[in-house]
C-alpha cells in the first residue's frame, strides 16, 4: 500500500489527479511497454473516467439459441464488488453491455465497465451517469449470439495480457493496465510526474523555451 489507506482512497486519488498519458509514460519507463488497450476502446461520453480493479470476463461467439442463454453473464454480474471494473472481451458479433447491465453494476457498487466489443441501448446507459467504454455502439442483441464462458480468468485484448485484480484506469484518451505487482510504485511515480508536468506548463506560459524547461526538467 503506498501512501493511500485503501483501495477506494487510491482510485478518487487517480480519477482527481491522474490521467492515461502521464500513467503510461511511467509504465514504460518501468519497461512495461505493453499496457495500452487498443486505442478503439473508448468512452461513451468524453468526460467519463474510471479506476478500479479489473473483474475479467471472457465470452466468446455463438451461432444459434444456446441451452443457457447468455452463459455465465448474470453469474458474472451478481458478484462485482465495489470500484470493480467489468473488464470483458473474446464476441465480436453483437453487443456486450446494455441498460439492463448498467443498472446491475451501479446497483452493485461497481466502478465502470470496458468492452473489448459493442454496447447498446446508449441513451439509457448515459442517463445512468456509469462509465462505459467500448469499440462502438451496435445494437446487435447477444442472446442468441454470445456466451460469457468465464470469468476472474487471465484475459488477452491486444497487445496486454490481463490477471483478475490489476488495475483499470481509462480516460478520453484510453484505456490501461496496470499490474498489480507494479501499481505502488507505478501510482507513486505517476503523481510525481502529474506534479512535474504542471511545473514545466507554468515554466513555459511565464516565458521558459521547452528547450530550456526539458532541460531544467527532464519532462517534455
Amino acid at each position: 500500500m503506498g501512501k493511500w489507506k485503501s483501495d477506494t482512497g487510491l482510485f478518487q486519488l487517480m480519477r482527481e489527479r491522474l490521467y492515461t498519458p502521464v500513467v503510461g509514460d511511467i509504465l514504460d519507463a518501468m519497461g512495461y511497454n505493453h499496457q495500452f488497450l487498443p486505442a478503439c476502446i473508448q468512452p461513451l461520453r468524453g468526460d467519463m473516467k474510471l479506476a478500479g480493479r479489473a473483474c475479467t470476463v471472457l465470452e466468446q461467439n455463438v451461432f444459434e439459441p444456446q441451452k443457457k442463454p447468455f452463459g455465465l453473464l448474470t453469474e458474472a454480474l451478481d458478484q462485482l464488488q465495489g470500484d470493480e471494473i467489468y473488464l470483458a472481451t473474446g464476441a465480436t458479433n453483437s453487443a456486450l453491455w446494455g441498460e439492463l447491465l448498467t443498472a446491475t453494476a451501479k446497483m452493485r457498487g461497481a466502478g465502470g465497465a470496458v468492452l473489448d466489443g459493442y454496447t447498446r441501448d446508449t441513451p439509457q446507459v448515459l442517463q445512468q451517469n456509469f462509465p462505459v467504454f467500448s469499440r462502438g455502439c451496435w445494437a446487435q442483441d447477444s442472446s442468441i449470439r454470445t456466451n460469457v464462458v468465464d470469468f476472474r480468468c487471465r484475459i488477452e485484448i491486444g497487445q496486454v495480457v490481463i490477471d483478475n485484480g490489476d488495475i483499470v484506469f481509462g480516460d478520453m484518451d484510453g484505456v490501461l493496465i496496470i499490474p498489480r505487482k507494479a501499481e505502488v510504485e507505478c501510482i507513486e511515480r505517476a503523481l510525481e510526474k502529474a506534479d512535474g508536468e504542471k511545473a514545466v506548463r507554468n515554466a513555459i506560459e511565464a516565458g521558459m523555451s521547452a528547450t530550456e524547461a526539458f532541460q531544467k526538467f527532464g519532462i517534455l
